[in-house]
């Protein structure tokens, strides 16, 4: 069973992979995906995979060299992801365990559970304790007004999504409700519609809005203010009617349950990448359950899918095609679900083809 297999390398490659169709917010355009490979190969031969999507081109440099130099630390060491975990925010502590930092230990991490999954020749829904389990998805609208959303999610739609979330954030509210109401003319009363500000909006503001749209049958509104003003949340949550969520900008577990002391949040969004890796997740699964709190992923649909497998209390998974072009098998969604495959590791298995077409 390879019970000595220990930590030989880490291997990191930076590649931008052009986005079929840009993705508008309200906070700008994203055009392209720069992503970080990560892959520790162990003394066994098995490699594990992870994969960082750093929102900017500026950060693709300075967070490689940060898990080269993180080689070091654990180079020899048992392959023991949880272990290794804490060993290295110990470290960290000084530092801090958030941004840059916090991508590069999630880099670590989720490859690590890959390898060890691989090793055990076990899928990681499986090594988890897990078992596989339908897992709704929703599709992507962007920031594109009434007739550029309504169209992106009729085609959410007509390929099987029974779920889709707008960009929303225009000049007036009224423009807000026209995109709603566009898109559930062009989707009708069954799909699930979800809402996000990308935090674009004052908690007076944003109270204001969501007196108008609470009437609008939202599933949620997503970080409507400051991703870490958590009683800017709290005081939108009491005022509304629609669920607010929140998470995708959670760095670890301790924003997680400050957020949640707060009641800042009646959903919750955690972002692999930012949560911890495979290791902050499954912590994140268990807190939630503890305070009775739905779970979607954000992003990462790959591993969220089978991440989502092992959480009790799951509810919706992000969808979005962004870094397809580069693995080698894309998560498949059938009549809107994830299929998670029975193949061992995480799912994240690169196209060594199409890596080095985009290879900085």
């Amino acid at each position: 069973m390879h019970r000595d297999s220990a930590v030989q390398e880490v291997r990191v490659r930076s590649v931008r992979v052009p986005m079929t169709e840009p993705h508008k917010t309200a906070g700008g355009i994203v055009a392209e995906s720069p992503l970080i490979l990560t892959d520790v190969v162990t003394d066994s031969g098995t490699i594990g995979h992870s994969l960082l999507f750093t929102y900017t081109p500026a950060a693709l440099k300075p967070t490689a060299e940060l898990i080269r130099n993180i080689e070091p630390l654990i180079k020899g060491e048992p392959l023991a992801p949880a272990e290794i975990e804490q060993k290295l925010t110990k470290k960290f502590r000084l530092l801090g365990t958030q941004g840059l930092v916090g991508m590069a230990l999630a880099a670590i991490d989720m490859a690590m559970w890959d390898a060890l999954a691989r090793i055990h020749d076990l899928p990681l829904v499986r090594l988890l304790g897990g078992s596989v389990k339908p897992i709704r998805c929703y599709g992507p609208v962007g920031f594109d007004g009434e007739e550029g959303s309504a169209r992106a999610a009729e085609r959410a739609v007509s390929r099987g999504f029974r779920g889709v979330k707008a960009k929303i954030g225009y000049a007036t509210v009224k423009e807000d409700v026209n995109v709603v109401r566009a898109m559930r003319k062009a989707v009708g009363p069954d799909v699930a519609i979800m809402v996000d500000y990308n935090q674009c909006l004052t908690p007076a503001e944003a109270i204001a809005r969501l007196r108008v749209l609470d009437d609008e049958g939202l599933v949620w509104v997503e970080e409507p203010t400051l991703a870490h003003d958590y009683a800017g949340h709290a005081r939108v949550s009491r005022e509304a009617r629609t669920p607010i969520q929140c998470g995708e900008n959670w760095w670890g577990i301790l924003d997680m349950r400050h957020a949640i002391e707060a009641g800042a949040s009646d959903l919750v969004m955690p972002d692999v990448m930012k949560i911890g890796g495979v290791t902050g997740w499954l912590r994140a699964a268990t807190l939630a359950q503890a305070n009775n709190l739905q779970v979607s992923s954000h992003l990462w649909p790959e591993i969220s899918a089978r991440l989502l497998c092992c959480t009790p209390t799951a509810h919706w998974l992000e969808y979005a095609d962004w870094w397809n072009p580069i693995l080698a098998e894309p998560l498949r969604v059938v009549d809107g679900i994830a299929i998670v495959e029975d193949a061992p590791g995480s799912g994240v298995e690169w196209d060594e083809a199409a890596v080095q077409r985009f290879v900085v």
